[in-house]
């Protein structure tokens, strides 16, 4: 498999013959079993198996939270076993967004504080334009009545739709979704699969979710499915779904 630096018409994400080894006692644990994947720019794809499969291992691999025991994994034509920590914290800063089940919001900070945060890491971002990118998308994701408040006075759906902006905030390449919507009910699970579907669409950026949610797999533009690590369906690229012409994106999330 040919690798890709995501410009140009190449994949952004290669994966080519990925294995990963956790040790337990005194056995192997093998959570990923030779895996082949490419992403291009721009997809909005799913990462689909039960429990266990290695959905989470392959998105921290690809997010540079951990590296291969075997193979490789190119991230914007970049090779994250042969960088050093520095250079994948910086790649996770400046290419990457994450979306998680639990949020992971700061509780002591409000919404603008919370999208903000990403920005304050990166080096050369002035106030102004920080003051823009977090009030473009607080507008964005239909947050703006709730800008002074914190996590703890949000609903689930609310909270998720920070998130989303936060993610966004840093103009990331590539968007990692853990099951974004498992601590949602259906119908805000579906307000905030809209949402991303928007933006993947208006800005390009790629989303890979990883998700065994029904719901999540009809939005997708191609279901991968993993099982006992190892990929068994690639899955067949479809055309973008149209976006829900009766989404209210700025509507608040319940």
């Amino acid at each position: 498999m040919q690798g890709g630096n995501g410009r140009d018409g190449g994949p952004i994400v290669v994966l080519d013959g990925v294995e990963k080894d956790y040790p337990l006692g005194k056995t192997t644990v093998h959570a990923l079993r030779g895996v082949d994947l490419k992403l291009e720019r721009g997809e909005f794809t799913v990462l689909a198996g039960p429990s266990g499969s290695g959905k989470t291992t392959v998105l921290n691999l690809i997010g540079c939270v951990d590296t291969a025991t075997r193979g490789r994994v190119l991230v914007a034509g970049k090779d994250t076993k042969k960088m050093g920590e520095t250079d994948r914290t910086k790649l996770r800063l400046d290419t990457l967004g994450f979306i998680f089940q639990s949020f992971n919001l700061i509780p002591v900070l409000d919404i603008y504080q919370n999208v903000e945060f990403p920005l304050l890491l990166q080096k050369g971002i002035s106030k102004a334009e920080r003051h823009k990118r977090v009030n473009d998308l607080i507008d964005r994701v239909g947050l703006r009545q709730h800008v002074k408040q914190r996590p703890g006075e949000l609903s689930g759906g609310q909270r998720q739709r920070v998130a989303i902006a936060r993610a966004l905030v840093t103009r990331p390449a590539i968007i990692l979704a853990d099951e974004p919507t498992a601590n949602l009910d259906s119908a805000t699970g579906k307000q905030i699969l809209d949402l991303m579907r928007e933006m993947n669409k208006a800005d390009n950026t790629t989303f890979l979710f990883s998700t065994h949610d029904a719901q999540v797999m009809t939005y997708a533009q191609r279901v991968v499915r993993i099982a006992d690590g190892k990929i068994v369906d690639q899955g067949a690229a479809l055309p973008p779904a149209a976006p829900n012409p009766h989404a209210d994106l700025a509507a608040t999330a319940h």
